[in-house]
């Protein structure tokens, strides 16, 4: 019975149309004029709803003489140019009234609005209209459902959409130079745009990152690719682990990367330098890095890094084993800061995966030896940090000692990077200017403080001498004035 009433009810709708377009003297003039324009309409959503062309063009569309059907005082406009365009569309599509009340629509009534602030909405070249109206993506007469496989807006067709602007280098030219052209080329090679080209609509797409009436320069900190909303972007989907089960892809990188080093620089801090997901993945040629190519991003920023683990011994020994370079020590997104627990043979270490007293024994010497002279360094460095503080609490004048601390810290900071060359001697070398510095400022700092408590000694004895010849004067002064007292 349900579905007798639905069936009733479409015919019902349909018969309504097709009264509607038999009534329409428009559509019946421009099919006797073999106009293609009339056949597009047919299909098109807005014929579907029961608008004719007066709805967007305005005129009489039951009169039958084209001039009366076309009057000015008829509300004629003709076709609409440049900013008029989106203008007539905002008729209906900005009118709650009109959108859920007429056609039950739940589409958002403020398209025109965001579209004005977005980068499409600013000024043209020609500084007449806005460089984008409705047409220019959704199409003029043949206009379908956005959830139209046909639809110019649909997820896989989206990409060729945007590149009519986008891989127009003359046209590009004219807006900003710098923006490249090769987007859609590049997306092409990416797992997402691999999938898209396959029809699968699930894959992110240019709306999936960048937005579509709102999408706003890169630059913009309102945007949703701009350093600090691009992992959350990304998370949209890949957080979503029913949507990424069907591509066996796990959905916790924005969880780990959340608690990186990377992720608290960025989304804490709030430093836009600290690298984001299309740092390491790319942007619209996004992919899985390699265990070749992951070593390479990691060089951009870690430059010196990356050039000690080249030449070191684990080098060779990483590429028999087929093991990924940086990540292996270091992990994917939940990269943590790198500290001294790191290194050494402990349990913790990252060192001890593979290097056991009786298993890679030169691995295992070298990285205990490397763990005692960094925490000697440390408790060295500690050690000197007290006393010159204390020097400083009791007011001497340790400045210069402070001032080669830096160099302990530098000493401290080269070791840490020093450890992927895993060249024992180098990093002896360091750590030993490091120690010798240490070794001057503490002697040092015990020399101010020996200093004080000698010039506190002396102060006080200085001060009990000074008391008993002050008293031993005054004693005297008084026995001299008692002798004068008595003779008189």
């Amino acid at each position: 019975m349900k579905t007798l009433s639905i069936i009733v009810l479409s015919f019902l709708v349909s018969l309504r149309v097709s009264s509607q377009q038999r009534e329409d003297k428009c559509m019946s003039c421009h099919e006797v004029i073999g106009d293609n324009v009339a056949e597009m309409y047919k299909q098109d959503v807005h014929a579907h709803k029961g608008i004719s062309c007066s709805g967007c063009h305005g005129g009489d569309p039951h009169m039958e003489e084209m001039e009366q059907a076309m009057a000015v005082e008829k509300g004629y406009i003709g076709v609409p140019k440049g900013d008029d365009i989106s203008t007539v569309c905002a008729k209906c599509h900005s009118n709650a009234a009109i959108m859920v009340k007429e056609y039950n629509s739940i589409l958002s009534r403020n398209q025109l609005e965001i579209l004005q602030l977005s980068v499409h909405g600013k000024l043209s070249v020609s500084g007449k209209e806005r460089i984008v109206q409705c047409t220019t993506c959704h199409g003029v007469h043949g206009i379908v459902s956005v959830k139209s496989p046909s639809s110019p807006v649909f997820p896989t067709h989206v990409p060729k959409t945007c590149a009519k602007c986008h891989s127009d280098a003359i046209f590009m030219r004219a807006y900003n130079p710098a923006l490249p052209v090769d987007q859609l080329e590049k997306y092409h090679t990416s797992v997402h745009g691999m999938l898209n080209a396959k029809g699968d609509h699930k894959p992110a797409e240019c709306v999936s990152c960048h937005g579509s009436h709102d999408i706003r320069s890169a630059k913009d900190a309102k945007s949703a690719v701009y350093p600090t909303n691009l992992p959350a972007t990304c998370a949209k989907c890949h957080s979503n682990a029913r949507y990424m089960k069907e591509y066996k892809i796990p959905s916790d990188q924005f969880k780990k990367y959340s608690v990186s080093v990377h992720g608290k620089a960025l989304l804490e801090k709030g430093d836009i330098g600290a690298p984001a997901c299309n740092d390491c993945h790319g942007n619209h040629a996004a992919v899985p890095p390699g265990t070749e190519s992951i070593s390479q991003v990691c060089g951009t920023c870690h430059s010196l890094n990356a050039s000690l683990f080249a030449s070191s011994p684990h080098k060779k020994a990483f590429d028999q084993k087929k093991l990924p370079e940086c990540e292996t020590c270091h992990g994917y997104h939940e990269i943590v800061s790198a500290t001294d627990e790191l290194l050494g043979v402990s349990p913790d270490a990252v060192c001890s995966r593979c290097h056991k007293e009786n298993q890679n024994q030169k691995g295992f010497i070298v990285a205990k030896k490397m763990r005692e002279l960094i925490d000697s360094l440390e408790s060295s460095d500690r050690i000197a940090t007290l006393l010159v503080s204390d020097a400083e609490q009791k007011g001497m004048e340790v400045s210069e000692a402070r001032f080669k601390l830096r160099d302990v810290r530098q000493a401290r900071l080269q070791s840490r990077t020093l450890v992927h060359s895993f060249n024992l001697e180098k990093f002896h070398e360091v750590l030993s200017n490091g120690l010798t510095i240490t070794g001057v400022v503490k002697s040092q700092g015990q020399a101010a403080i020996d200093e004080y408590y000698f010039r506190r000694w002396g102060l006080g004895i200085a001060t009990l001498i000074i008391t008993v010849v002050a008293v031993s004067l005054y004693v005297t002064i008084r026995r001299i004035e008692k002798r004068q007292t008595r003779q008189e």
